[in-house]
């Protein structure tokens, strides 16, 4: 999974041998090769197209033409079980502090009327890789550093490498169905569409993956989509991959405030009996990412719910997915989304988050479910 880097660094930096030169953000109006690391440079006057090998210390080069951009030099390998050697890309809107020409991002998600990207790949064999986009949202207008939200959308798949996480489900965007996977890579979450095929050619629709994220209680329509990325994650080789043509748009004049909802009504079982397995799925220095699963095992179904707990001192909710949590001191409620709210007898629900942590890490030790006392699993 791709970390994004803009650590740039000077000329000098160049593998000694490197016969090419570097731009950095000006404007390619003939092919310009780049094999700096984070070297970056304008086509069209509306996107950069960037080099951004953050994954190796070999040598990565990039040609770009006055509508894309092919890998040409790929030294660099990863284990196919780890994270990729880099993701040169082509993007409009703000990455690291480089924002392309004219652009209109960091925007509001509530502000979008239409957000839309057309793309053309060019494919090699012989490579482990992905052809993906990565959406980049965040609760401020952040056009530096890590953004807390990634979508990433594979439209090519080659080797045995995965998205983050684990599959949750499934979706139909633009008349397709994707594979849904969620997870977190420790600095950010993600949720990945993955195709079931290879797709070379593509017009999306990527307000319609935004609003599904949203509609999945990763995001809320008070978010920024800061940037739209497509290109390439190689873990082995990878000359010869290409985009060939890009475009992205996105209109504003989308609703001024975001669309209020009526909380979910919610109906105890009768026979109240509930477990709860609350299992830290990361845990590092400073946060932490955890799954919960809610089982019913009552006799009648669930229609709602509201599971209520206490966090050990020290731990902040920041994200959430599959319910709408909230945090108030150590007090958490977590309520199903629109999706989940119906639980049948013997039936489960899940959920997860991401949050801060400060001191020892310990669980929660007991929760309420619509108001009555559930067991541990």
């Amino acid at each position: 999974m791709r970390r994004p880097l803009r650590a740039i660094a000077a000329a000098g930096l160049l593998a000694a041998g490197s016969i090419v030169a570097v731009a950095l953000g000006g404007n390619a109006s003939a092919d310009t090769q780049i094999c700096e690391q984070y070297g970056s440079t304008v086509i069209q006057n509306r996107y950069v197209v960037q080099n951004n090998r953050w994954g190796t210390t070999a040598q990565q080069c990039i040609n770009v033409t006055s509508t894309g951009f092919e890998i040409t030099t790929q030294q660099g390998s990863s284990p196919t079980n780890g994270a990729p050697v880099s993701y040169p890309s082509v993007f409009a809107g703000c990455h690291y502090t480089n924002c392309s020409p004219g652009t209109n991002l960091p925007i509001q998600v509530s502000q979008i009327s239409s957000a839309t990207s057309s793309i053309n790949y060019r494919y090699v064999s012989g490579a482990t890789y992905n052809a993906s986009y990565d959406i980049w949202l965040d609760p401020t207008p952040k056009r530096d550093g890590v953004n807390q939200m990634e979508i990433m959308i594979w439209l090519n798949r080659q080797g045995p490498i995965q998205p983050i996480g684990s599959p949750v489900g499934t979706a139909t965007i633009d008349g397709r169905s994707w594979e849904v996977w969620r997870g977190s890579n420790g600095s950010n979450n993600v949720i990945s569409y993955l195709a079931p095929s290879a797709i070379s050619s593509a017009n999306l629709n990527l307000l319609a993956f935004i609003n599904d994220t949203r509609n999945r209680g990763a995001i809320t329509n008070s978010w920024y989509l800061t940037s739209i990325q497509a290109g390439f994650e190689p873990w082995q080789g990878g000359a010869g991959l290409g985009v060939t043509s890009f475009s992205a748009n996105v209109n504003g004049g989308g609703s001024t405030t975001p669309p209020t909802t009526t909380p979910p009504t919610t109906t105890p079982p009768s026979n109240a009996a509930c477990t709860v397995k609350y299992t830290p799925a990361s845990v590092w220095n400073n946060g932490f990412t955890a799954d919960v699963t809610i089982t019913n095992r009552g006799s009648s179904t669930i229609n709602g719910w509201n599971l209520t707990y206490h966090l050990p001192s020290g731990q902040q909710v920041t994200n959430a997915w599959n319910a709408t949590v909230t945090q108030s001191g150590s007090a958490v409620s977590a309520r199903n989304v629109s999706f989940n709210g119906s639980i049948a007898p013997g039936g489960t629900a899940n959920f997860g988050y991401q949050g801060t942590l400060s001191g020892a890490y310990s669980s929660p030790t007991s929760f309420s479910l619509n108001g009555v006392a559930c067991s541990r699993a």
